[in-house]
């Protein structure tokens, strides 16, 4: 079954949290990882990545943590995934010596069905999964919170 890797769904769940929890102060990791059970050190890694990817903004200081970057109708499940998918390519190793099956068969199926997958996860906005977790009581109505920080 073709599937999103653990780092990408964590990476979804650690941006929708911090979408549907942001106030006027910025959410800390380890509320995350309290809220999601996960570990801290395997949080970080995505967290940063999605800094460095200009989706979230970090604050530093004694109240620090994480706040959307732009708007969260603006961000895309699809944009997060390609981002922890770029972090992920970097940890494997090249696929060498495909066979000819591979190439031309194996290889053009799984990438279609990649591209469709694809286009759905980009026409999901971060407000409209923080608009579903409001719908089953895991979030504050979308107007009371602040949106994002320029």
């Amino acid at each position: 079954m073709l599937r999103l890797s653990r780092k990408a769904i964590l990476a979804l769940e650690a941006v929708v949290d911090i979408a549907c929890n942001s106030r006027p102060e910025p959410v800390q990791s380890k509320e995350i990882t309290r809220r999601q059970g996960v570990p801290h050190r395997y949080l970080e890694q995505v967290m940063q990545a999605l800094v460095r990817s200009g989706i979230l903004k970090g604050v530093r200081g004694p109240r620090g943590g994480y706040r959307l970057a732009r708007e969260r109708r603006r961000i895309t499940a699809g944009e997060i995934v390609r981002i922890v998918a770029e972090l992920e390519a970097a940890d494997e190793p090249p696929l060498n010596g495909a066979s000819p099956i591979g190439e031309r068969v194996v290889r053009p199926m799984v990438e279609e069905i990649h591209l469709g997958l694809m286009r759905q996860l980009d026409a999901i906005s971060i407000e409209e999964l923080c608009g579903r977790a409001e719908e089953k009581g895991l979030a504050e109505p979308i107007g009371e919170r602040a949106d994002f920080a320029i």
